[in-house]
């Protein structure tokens, strides 16, 4: 029955479409406001997840900076012990000059590591890096990484000396207060960053089980459709098969 009329094209069908896409609009005319809805929600879970990644390069930046500041505390602490040995009136001359060769090694040990304490090639601790801004999602967001400077300059110890016996020991007790000063503002960045990566870690998962959700909906809705339209078509085609055989039967009684 050449008259009847076949379906076909249910590839480019807007239901079938969305079933084999998984439940995932790609045309604005399978719906434009849920097309628009569906592109924000990917924005702000991508923006989300490369914020996410941001800071995460961020916290390992802070925890480069805070593990080598520990380092120089340790370092002044041990000057400071030095320096109340070299308080004591009955040492030599060449005790003190001995002592001060201990202190020598470890005002190196603070320059070498203000100067060589990097995170991907940023100097973190002489004070040559500005501050750093880290994007923690896509709507301007941000965290300022701050650099700090913990060089013997910066400490005010450059020229720290107890050879002469006459030499100000509340020096190291300021270069301390001062760099714990730094360690407490590295400190509470962390704990900033540290929130933003939760917040951002259960922002990205509740809005990717909404999209989930939601492609599920979009497939159950477009298998219902689907369905429709396929229960329409065959109606459609018995219809044209009866037309047809009503047409072949009339023919027939005229001729007889």
């Amino acid at each position: 029955m050449t008259g009847i009329s076949s379906v076909s094209g249910y590839s480019s069908y807007s239901p079938y479409s969305v079933i084999s896409n998984g439940g995932t609009y790609t045309k604005a005319a399978q719906g434009a406001s849920e097309l628009a809805i569906q592109e924000k929600t990917k924005a702000q879970t991508t923006g989300l997840e490369a914020g996410g990644e941001n800071l995460t390069s961020a916290k390992s930046a802070l925890n480069v900076e805070d593990g080598a500041m520990q380092e120089v505390t340790e370092y002044l602490q041990s000057i400071k012990e030095l320096s109340v040995k070299a308080s004591n009136g009955t040492l030599s001359d060449s005790d003190r000059r001995s002592i001060q060769d201990q202190i020598d090694q470890y005002k190196k040990g603070i320059d070498d590591i203000a100067g060589a304490t990097t995170y991907n090639e940023k100097k973190l601790l002489d004070g040559t890096t500005p501050d750093m801004r880290v994007a923690s999602d896509n709507n301007g967001s941000e965290e300022v990484i701050s650099s700090k400077n913990v060089s013997l300059k910066a400490l005010g110890i450059e020229d720290y000396d107890v050879t002469s016996g006459d030499f100000d020991m509340s020096r190291i007790d300021k270069a301390i207060e001062k760099l714990s000063s730094e360690r407490s503002d590295a400190g509470a960045t962390t704990n900033r960053v540290e929130h933003a990566l939760t917040y951002n870690s259960h922002a990205a998962m509740e809005l990717n089980g909404y999209q989930m959700n939601k492609e599920e909906q979009n497939v159950s809705d477009a298998i219902s459709a689907l369905k429709t339209k396929q229960a329409l078509d065959a109606y459609q085609v018995n219809l044209q098969k009866k037309q047809q055989e009503d047409k072949e039967r009339q023919s027939t009684m005229i001729f007889a």
